[in-house]
């Protein structure tokens, strides 16, 4: 995501490269004349390692400076593995200045056999800001809660807020779960109520997880989706998105959520989808989470599924390659035909994709097999 106009640039880089486009820029520079980016200190951009292994998040580290509670477990002294030496504390070898792969920059989730979700750095930025946060009952089609949030990519601390932000909002909805409501549209009105508390506790985590001395507070985009037998309600703030992708041959496939961003404006003013997602400030935003966010309030809704199909939530980081529903659907299909229809092996083959495609901004794609 490229963030809230207007950002407060941060200090001249000291790597030799843009973390956005990959040019060369001189130390002194804080834009990078090739693409316009704001250059970041201390930025070594380079793909993740091909031969990684996933790690689905655990338990948090706590280094000094910020509250950590929601990061991914780190080892602070791990052995470099280009040259053995120590890793610091900055995730870079103290002796040949190799980058160690972080947890942060790719991982997984599966809390059931029909949900799961994987979230990567990409290519071309040098830190993963997106987060997942994902739960499911074990029996497939019950009950899942899928959040993704993207950090904005110009604001400080954004990595560890969204991550905060995402798991905040999904345990508050495991435990918001209508009882005795036997009307859909009474249950979609409950569970579109507790979206609403969702969202203030998410936000309320990107605030603990910002400096309070931050001149550019930590920011996020929200989109989340509640499948709860066949009804799903479903709610976004900023442009992470949520889709209902049936499987070929079934319904049509829907864009769920309404992104709140400067592109949607241009689409709701007559502009063609494909022109406004390519045009200037396309990506920035109207609404975020955040200690400057003048507005959170979620815009939610409800659909009853039927037939078999996929409810997908996801970051810009696949969506910019494929917007359309249709396209997605198009893709869900050639990529099951390699990888089978488990959602990890899937969500796995999303990303990578993504990354194939250029890979310009970090990845979430969270699944659930309806």
């Amino acid at each position: 995501m490229s963030g809230l106009p207007p950002p407060v640039p941060p200090a001249p880089i000291a790597a030799a490269l843009c973390p956005q486009c990959g040019a060369e820029v001189a130390p002194s520079e804080q834009f990078c004349e090739a693409c316009g980016a704001a250059l970041i200190p201390s930025v070594r951009p380079e793909p993740p390692p091909a031969n990684e292994s996933p790690i689905t998040l655990s338990q948090p580290v706590r280094p000094t400076g910020r509250n950590t509670d929601n990061e991914p477990t780190l080892s602070m002294r791990r052995p470099c593995l280009s040259c053995g030496g120590v890793v610091g504390a900055d995730g870079y070898c103290e002796t040949c200045g190799t980058k160690a792969p972080s947890q942060r920059d790719h991982y997984v989730e599966q809390p059931a056999s029909w949900v799961a979700a994987c979230c990567d750095r990409g290519i071309r930025h040098h830190r993963n800001e997106d987060a997942t946060a994902i739960a499911a009952e074990a029996a497939a089609g019950s009950r899942a809660v899928l959040i993704v949030c993207d950090g904005v990519s110009t604001s400080e601390d954004s990595d560890v807020a969204s991550l905060a932000a995402a798991r905040a909002a999904r345990d508050l909805l495991v435990a918001s779960q209508p009882n005795g409501l036997g009307l859909p549209e009474s249950r979609a009105a409950a569970l579109a109520g507790a979206f609403e508390r969702a969202v203030d506790a998410a936000n309320d985590a990107v605030i603990r997880n910002t400096r309070p001395d931050s001149k550019n507070a930590a920011a996020a985009t929200f989109a989340g989706a509640v499948l709860d037998g066949n009804l799903c309600v479903y709610a976004n703030v900023g442009d992470s998105r949520a889709y209902w992708i049936p499987d070929p041959g079934g319904a049509e496939p829907v864009l769920l959520s309404l992104d709140d961003s400067v592109a949607q404006l241009r689409i709701d003013s007559g502009v063609s989808r494909d022109e406004a997602e390519r045009g200037p400030q396309a990506h920035a935003i109207t609404k975020w989470l955040g200690r400057d966010a003048p507005d959170h309030t979620p815009r939610t809704g409800s659909i009853t599924v039927a037939g078999p199909g996929w409810l997908l939530v996801c970051s810009d980081g696949l969506w910019n390659y494929a917007s359309e529903p249709g396209h997605l659907q198009d893709l869900i299909a050639r990529l099951s035909g390699s990888v089978g229809t488990g959602p990890l092996p899937l969500a796995e083959a999303m990303v990578r994709w993504s990354n194939e495609q250029g890979g310009k901004d970090n990845i979430s794609v969270a699944l659930a097999r309806c």
